[in-house]
């Protein structure tokens, strides 16, 4: 992104520059005028303390903590570097060592702040009439951490992470500040980077929710036992079903052509034929040669072992092994037609 400054004759660039450059320093400079003026890349939120790290074992601090209006805690983290850092893991710590604090151990948190800045406000008045409470209520307190990380660049890894723990609804913002020099002033461009607007952020969120769910409810792991003639093969998947059916039918003598006639959806698909006798090797190089490139092999979409090739005259058939939601229904035609197989099966796990 550009800055441009318009006069009457041109459209002029302002140049970019960097914090370093222009003599600003994270703590003194950038931490030291946010927290005054958070509302810049944390609305509505309420500085309670500054390089916070009053916890047991742990030097880490806190560049700002704070909360919002709606009672959540804010970590906020600042970098002038140009990537982030490894910010994103540290303010997950951050956070989750305050998530525990409750509203009285704010008050006093935001008391200490008050004082360091020499204010005279009373910390939970303030509080309250910033959540606009008439008394506190500790279980409406602090049950979620936001965490707002602000620098001038963040690197693709960081963000990346970030729009993964977003999605799996952790609440995470990157600010980026981005300063120009405009002669002797230093203009600063402040943008949200993540999460993206809005109406494009709830749009991407419920495509997403609806694909998990759908891919979590449209497979079925269920596992059987296959039983023909008295004899059980036990725990196949649906595919292993189908082969464990397909074969004893055509030992008995049924041609698959038959086969294919009554698991009709499949007809032209049921077997790969090829008019020739054909080993394992011989079937694989020639089903690689009218591959597509797509994800799953040619080869692999079918029953193609040694012992899994079925031999008719002299001809070499295959059977797919890509079967889904039918495969019971195929089953159930199967077992009405060859009763004298005895053909069962029992399902064994989900």
């Amino acid at each position: 992104m550009a800055i441009y400054q318009i006069d009457n004759n041109e459209i002029i660039a302002i140049r970019e520059t960097s914090f370093a450059e222009r003599g600003l320093k994270e703590r003194s400079d950038l931490q030291r005028l946010l927290k005054k003026q958070i509302q810049i890349i944390s609305p509505d939120t309420l500085i309670v303390a500054e390089e916070f790290g009053e916890w047991e074992e742990s030097r880490r601090r806190i560049d700002l903590l704070g909360i919002d209006k709606a009672a959540n805690i804010v970590v906020i983290e600042l970098k002038r570097t140009e990537d982030g850092g490894h910010m994103d893991l540290q303010a997950i710590r951050y956070a989750a060592m305050v998530s525990t604090l409750t509203f009285e151990r704010v008050v006093e948190i935001f008391e200490k702040y008050l004082k360091d800045n020499d204010s005279d406000d009373n910390s939970r008045e303030k509080i309250l009439e910033f959540l606009d409470w008439e008394e506190a209520d500790e279980d409406q307190f602090g049950q979620d951490v936001r965490i707002i990380l602000a620098s001038a660049e963040f690197s693709k890894e960081l963000t990346t992470a970030v729009m993964w723990l977003n999605e799996r609804n952790l609440d995470l913002r990157c600010v980026r500040l981005k300063p120009y020099k405009d002669g002797e002033r230093t203009l600063l461009d402040v943008q949200t980077v993540i999460p993206l607007p809005e109406a494009y952020q709830i749009q991407i969120r419920e495509k997403q929710q609806k694909e998990r769910q759908s891919r979590q409810t449209s497979k079925d792991f269920t596992r059987f036992d296959v039983i023909v003639n008295g004899e059980t093969i036990p725990n196949l998947p649906k595919r292993g079903v189908m082969f464990n059916v397909i074969k004893p039918i055509i030992d008995s003598g049924v041609h698959p052509d038959e086969i294919a006639k009554l698991i009709h959806w499949r007809k032209n698909s049921l077997f790969y034929i090829f008019d020739e006798i054909l080993d394992t090797e011989s079937v694989i190089e020639r089903l690689m040669e009218e591959d597509l490139g797509g994800k799953v092999k040619k080869y692999r979409r079918f029953f193609s072992k040694k012992d899994e090739i079925f031999y008719i005259g002299d001809k070499t058939y295959l059977l797919t092994n890509q079967w889904g939601k039918a495969t019971l229904d195929a089953v159930e035609i199967l077992k009405d037609n060859f009763q004298n197989l005895e053909i069962d099966i029992i399902p064994t796990s989900r």
